[in-house]
Order: structure tokens, then C-alpha cells, then sequence
């Protein structure tokens, strides 16, 4: 009987093991993992392969460009130089300075750098540069001209209408043309803007006179404010500006003077200033 009301032990619910969810959790992560890493392979092998394509091209290209390479330099290379306008200046001088000789690449001529090589050039006063395709370079230039011998410094010096020095004649001369004296030769040399200007007007005397005169003229330009001009013995007087106008006046009243001569003798000599507005002044040099 006892053994009947004997209490018997509590019985607790079945519950589930808790490290059930936790193993399905690591489950569900490892899966992750294993996904995020294929699409990180999926990746590379997407990368990899866009760049063994990207080198297959390349090569491909270099390969091409070597092949092609003669080609392309037999279709584009120099055949012909042309030079045009040339008087004074030799045409192997020109090609010298140009750097410019068939068989060279055509793309590789810089014109603008050429014809600034060509211009450094004394005697060039203007070049033009092209190319023609496919195998042709021209080259025209337009020469100074000489115009007036400068005395400096003891030298002689071959200068164009603008005043550019040409040569260095030393010595000698061209009693062809005419001459100016009085100028600085450093400043000669120099290319100074002022002295330019100043033989400039000599040439321009030069061709005014020259047309009512004959003989060569010589002009002392030691003062630019009165540029003298000597022809057949007769000195003239000129201002710096308006040396046509200055002309002009003289030769309206010319027919007047009758004691001008013009014959080249020293003795009765005359000197005629014109520097002066609206007047001519004539005096005799004993």
C-alpha cells in the first residue's frame, strides 16, 4: 500500500536541444561564406579573362604595327623637296637649315619650326612651308634684296630697304648703290629698331632723289634729326619725318634756283635745308 501513494519523480517536458538552432545557424553562414567566396571567384575569373582579351588586342596591335610598320613609313616618307624663289641663297643651304631631305617621315616636318629656321636666315625675308600629300614638301621663300651699302665702324656692310643686315663686305663696296655712314655698328649688328629706321630713310632718299638726279648718293645719318644728303655736290638737309613732302617742296621751287649747280665741284657748292616748314634754305659753301 505504501508503495502505491509513493510519490513519484516529476517528469520535465520535452524541449528541444539547444544546440539544434545553433548548428543551423554555422550551417547557414558556412553557406554564405561559400557563395560570397564563388562569386568573389566568379569575379576574378570575369577580370581575368577581360585582360587576357585586353592583351590578346594589344599584342595583336603591336604585331600589326610592326608588320605595317615599313609600309606605313614607305607611304608616308619624303619623295620630293620643293624650293621655290631662291636668287642668292643656295638650295643645299636652305635644305641645311630646313633639316628636310627625302626618305624622312613627312609627319615628322614641323612647319612652323622649319620656316622660323628659314627666317633666322639673313637674306630670307619671308617662307611659306606645306606639306603636299603624301610624299612632297614645298618650301618658298622670298629673298631680301639689297638696297644700300652702311658704313660702320670702318666696314662696309650690305643692309635691304628696312635696314636688315645681309653681309659684311668689309672693304669692299657697290658703287651701285647708295651708301650711309654715321651709324653705330653695334646697334647695326643688333638689329636696333632706331637704326634700322634711320637707313631705312637713306634708301628712301635714295630712290626720291634718284629720280630727278643721277650719281650715286651718299647720306650722313650721324643725326637722324638732320639726315644730310650729298649728290653732285649739292648737300640737302632733311628732317627725320616727311622726306617725301621735304622733296616735294624743293622741287616746286627748283626752277627758281639758278645758282644750284650740280656739276660736282667743291668750289661754289651749295647747301639746301629743308628741314624748315614751308621754306626752302639755300646757302653757298665757300
Amino acid at each position: 500500500m505504501m508503495g502505491m501513494f509513493r510519490k513519484r519523480p516529476r517528469t520535465s517536458p520535452v524541449e528541444p536541444r539547444k544546440n539544434q538552432w545553433k548548428g543551423l545557424r554555422m550551417g547557414q553562414e558556412a553557406e554564405i561564406k561559400r557563395t560570397r567566396t564563388m562569386a568573389g571567384w566568379k569575379t576574378v575569373i570575369r577580370w581575368g579573362g577581360a585582360m587576357a582579351v585586353v592583351g590578346a588586342m594589344v599584342w595583336a596591335a603591336t604585331m600589326g604595327v610592326q608588320q605595317a610598320g615599313p609600309f606605313l613609313q614607305q607611304l608616308l616618307e619624303i619623295h620630293t623637296v620643293t624650293v621655290d624663289g631662291l636668287h642668292r641663297v643656295e638650295r643645299k643651304e636652305i635644305l641645311d637649315l630646313a633639316g628636310v631631305k627625302p626618305g624622312m617621315p613627312i609627319h615628322h616636318v614641323l612647319t612652323s619650326a622649319v620656316k622660323a629656321r628659314l627666317e633666322a636666315h639673313p637674306w630670307i625675308k619671308e617662307a611659306v612651308v606645306d606639306r603636299v600629300p603624301l610624299h612632297e614638301v614645298r618650301i618658298a621663300v622670298v629673298e631680301r634684296k639689297p638696297a644700300v651699302v652702311v658704313r660702320a665702324g670702318g666696314e662696309n656692310f650690305l643692309s635691304d630697304k628696312q635696314g636688315y643686315v645681309l653681309a659684311r663686305l668689309a672693304q669692299t663696296d657697290d658703287g651701285s648703290l647708295p651708301m650711309v655712314t654715321g651709324i653705330d655698328p653695334k646697334k647695326l649688328l643688333r638689329g636696333d629698331g632706331a637704326v634700322r629706321q634711320t637707313v631705312a630713310a637713306g634708301v628712301e632718299l635714295a630712290r626720291l632723289m634718284g629720280l630727278a638726279y643721277e650719281g650715286r648718293l651718299h647720306v650722313n645719318a650721324a643725326d637722324p634729326e638732320n639726315l644730310v644728303a650729298s649728290v653732285r655736290g649739292v648737300q640737302f638737309h632733311f628732317g627725320e619725318d616727311g622726306l617725301g613732302d621735304q622733296w616735294q617742296r624743293f622741287q616746286q621751287v627748283m626752277p627758281a634756283m639758278k645758282t644750284l649747280n650740280f656739276d660736282g665741284a667743291v668750289d661754289g657748292a651749295s647747301d639746301v635745308d629743308l628741314r624748315y616748314e614751308n621754306r626752302v634754305v639755300v646757302r653757298e659753301r665757300g
